[in-house]
């Protein structure tokens, strides 16, 4: 991702998450109070422990100022990372003392009062002593319900953030978004707003997700950005945009390794471009994406694959029964092969990955198999098929070819599929069964390419064990194709066997 950065004039601060900081336009704008609010479970205190961590990696003396938390609880977050927090002062103001203690109730002076007050002179003078350059405030919720008044709090948050200011700290305030309305004075106070939020899905894993609702005198990346919680703190997957990642390639045909496939493609598939492979189960179509893939390794050039609806051993089986070399090109780095469960994966986090592959393993060809399974990773999601265009478009603006898998619902007869793709996809092949002296038969045909002529003809397309993938000729006596039940009226002259027996894979 681009920064901006480097238009700023005020320096930033790094948050110990590189895609936080690019979202962020650099980094936090050093000197500054910003707000993070989310609902309890959304990463708040990693958040702001990864800023303090940071902070202390750059020589910066940092202190996390508690409200709620103890030092033990604290510990055993960073201890879930893998972090320590040695170097880093720890203050626990919660509400006891005299706001706690009952004979506290009968004096003239209001027992909220007493409390703030408090708080805030211990809160400076550790300020004071330790003089921090990043201080995290948790959380905001506590600090309400000790001022108890509005008016008490907002001046209050108004006079911490002058304390700070003056003294240029970098401070993040971390509010658990408790009340039922969002605090707009507090907005308007904070120099930026970050807000976490969490999704909870009928089936699977919590989804997380933040945006940056303000930061003045920066631009930033806006709208939702996915995130998760692992060992190791936040992993933020900035929102793709398509139009950052131009980068100049080669227009040229890519062939498959079968000479009559390349030849109902009109030469074969052009770098660049997305491919649909669309018909029933047990088809081909994942068998052809794999053979596209390993002719690619064959030429030297990295590919990702994804497969959604199947496991990785049952993918490489497939290929070996069809002599297709998958492990070797697995062994070699060429193809990077990974099994994507969809309950577990965010639809930001799947385009990141890609994104990955392409800019730093330079790939050159990304298989998703299938789209059936990518629709199912986010079916919650409504802009679903504005994300898959616009990963479409970065990778074909980065010259890597795309090859779509879709399986249609039903085997013959009027088949269905689950949403309309195929305005979205370059090229669309189609694969069908058909009956043929009583043996089942498949058929290939290719119905779209936006980048230049193909052939209108049907192919017969056969699977054979140990023999690979083998396309017959043209077959001119077909009808009935597009509905779904196509006979043929032939003569077995054309085909690749007059009674098949092979195993459609």
């Amino acid at each position: 991702m681009k920064e901006s950065a480097q238009s700023e004039s005020s320096p930033s601060v790094r948050s110990g998450i590189p895609e936080l900081d690019a979202i962020l336009g650099g980094g936090f704008p050093s000197g500054r109070l910003f707000l993070v609010r989310g609902k309890p479970g959304t990463g708040k205190t990693t958040l702001s422990l990864q800023f303090l961590l940071e902070g202390r990696a750059q020589g910066e003396a940092g202190v996390y100022i508690t409200l709620s938390e103890t030092r033990e609880e604290l510990d055993l977050v960073a201890a879930s990372h893998g972090w320590s927090l040695e170097g880093i002062a720890i203050v626990e103001l919660g509400i006891q003392q005299e706001g706690a203690k009952p004979q506290a109730q009968t004096t003239l002076l209001h027992p909220s009062e007493v409390e703030l007050n408090r708080m805030v002179r211990t809160l400076e003078q550790e300020v004071e002593t330790r003089q921090p350059k990043r201080v995290a405030l948790d959380s905001l919720a506590e600090l309400r319900l000790v001022a108890q008044s509005p008016l008490r709090y907002h001046r209050q948050i108004l006079a911490l953030k002058q304390f700070f200011s003056a003294r240029k700290i970098t401070a993040l305030f971390l509010d658990d978004a408790s009340t039922e309305a969002t605090d707009p004075q507090v907005e308007s106070i904070a120099h930026g707003v970050i807000e976490l939020d969490m999704l909870l899905p009928d089936y699977g894993t919590d989804r997380r997700r933040l945006r940056v609702l303000k930061l003045r005198g920066r631009p930033f990346r806006g709208g939702f950005h996915d995130f998760t919680i692992r060992k190791g703190g936040l992993s933020v997957f900035p929102r793709l945009v398509a139009a950052e990642h131009h980068a100049p390639f080669v227009r040229e045909s890519i062939g498959s390794g079968v000479a009559e496939l390349d030849d109902l493609l009109g030469g074969g598939l052009d770098r660049g471009t997305s491919t649909l492979f669309i018909g029933p189960a047990g088809s081909g179509k994942s068998t052809l994406s794999i053979k596209y893939a390993c002719a690619a390794a064959n030429r030297g050039e990295a590919v990702g694959m994804f497969a959604f609806d199947e496991n990785v051993g049952t993918v490489r089986a497939r290929a070996e029964s069809l002599g297709i070399d998958l492990e070797r090109h697995e062994k070699s780095g060429r193809i990077f092969l990974r099994q994507v469960d969809p309950a577990e994966l965010a639809p930001g986090e799947f385009a990141f990955l890609v994104q990955e592959l392409v800019e730093r393993s330079n790939a050159r060809m990304i298989v998703i198999d299938s789209l059936n399974g990518y629709l199912h990773a986010m079916p919650d999601e409504r802009f679903v098929l504005i994300q898959l265009h616009e990963l479409l478009t970065f990778l074909a603006q980065r010259g890597v070819t795309t090859l779509l898998v879709m399986a249609q619902h039903g085997l013959v007869g009027n088949m269905q599929s689950p949403v309309d793709l195929t305005y979205l996809a370059d090229s669309v092949l189609m694969l069908r069964y058909f009956e043929f002296q009583g043996a089942i038969k498949k058929a290939i045909s290719v119905v779209k390419k936006r980048s230049g002529g193909h052939e209108d003809t049907i192919r017969e397309f056969l699977l054979k064990r140990g023999e690979g993938i083998r396309i017959g000729k043209p077959l001119h006596k077909f009808r009935g194709v597009l509905t779904g039940v196509p006979i043929y009226d032939g003569h077995d002259d054309v085909m690749l066997e007059a009674r098949g027996h092979e195993r459609g894979l």
